[in-house]
């Protein structure tokens, strides 16, 4: 099978190789069928469009939304070099999903406008299918409603012009959608469970999320809450897009310097 690229931005490692393990969870994925590529760490490598299946960006420290003089040097390299990947991503529809910051990525990339009018804070809430999202292929047959895993200070205020949106919650209008037939992003957590999200809130119980004289309570109710749906997202994305060698041109990966 033509692996898929996760493209990673989360400094700290503990976090860092637990998304990576919970993509290869619940994407069904072995480890040679992702590959990864942490943009905190190094710029993008070199890319071949036309090896791999799809790429998957994971969350962030990063805001897209912050003002350009308070991002450091590497933030602003990330974007740029997510700005030329997406160039290419959407012209030539690799298969994309992009969670959480990849609302902001793949949504400023197409038009939309995002600020923080729809922070969310840590925990779960109820994501529901908009018609589109009950028709589209990677959504279809999943609860009208379900709960799932949010946390973060920015979202789209307006979706671009010619997305799709295919999920919204009660404070934050839009939680998922497509551009075009195989860019999608999730304002929501696909690849997160209950240890996933604990895991998160003690390394960034000091990034602002929420404030840290409240870490004990939070973590209580987040070890209560259940987010079972959100990762047949991830899966979903996974089967409909894992190619054999031979299937076609589409999607991409890194090549070897």
């Amino acid at each position: 099978m033509k692996p898929f690229l996760l493209l990673a931005t989360r400094a700290d490692d503990v976090v860092a190789d637990a998304e990576y393990a919970a993509v290869l969870r619940y994407g069904g994925l072995r480890p040679e069928e992702l590959r990864r590529v942490r943009l905190e760490r190094e710029p993008l490598p070199d890319l071949d469009l036309g090896a791999l299946s799809g790429v998957v960006v994971g969350g962030s420290p990063y805001c897209t939304s912050d003002p350009e003089e308070t991002k450091g040097p590497v933030q602003q390299r990330v974007e740029r070099e997510l700005t030329a990947l997406l160039d290419e991503v959407v012209a030539r529809d690799v298969p994309f999903l992009g969670a959480c910051y990849g609302v902001g990525t793949l949504g400023v990339h197409q038009g939309g406008t995002v600020d923080r009018t729809f922070g969310e804070p840590i925990g779960t809430v109820p994501v529901t299918l908009t018609d589109a999202g009950r028709a589209d292929p990677v959504f279809a047959g999943l609860p009208a409603t379900f709960d799932a895993f949010v946390g973060h200070k920015e979202a789209l205020t307006v979706a671009p012009p010619h997305a799709t949106v295919l999920a919204t919650s009660p404070a934050c209008p839009v939680q998922a959608f497509r551009v075009g037939q195989h860019q999608y992003a999730t304002q929501f957590h696909p690849e997160l469970d209950v240890e996933g999200i604990v895991g998160r809130v003690t390394v960034y119980r000091e990034a602002g999320y929420f404030p840290p004289e409240e870490y004990e309570e939070l973590v209580a109710r987040l070890r209560l809450a259940r987010a079972e749906v959100p990762p047949l997202v991830l899966r979903r994305f996974v089967d409909r897009y894992r190619r054999e060698d031979g299937e076609g041109p589409r999607g991409f990966v890194t090549r070897e310097g």
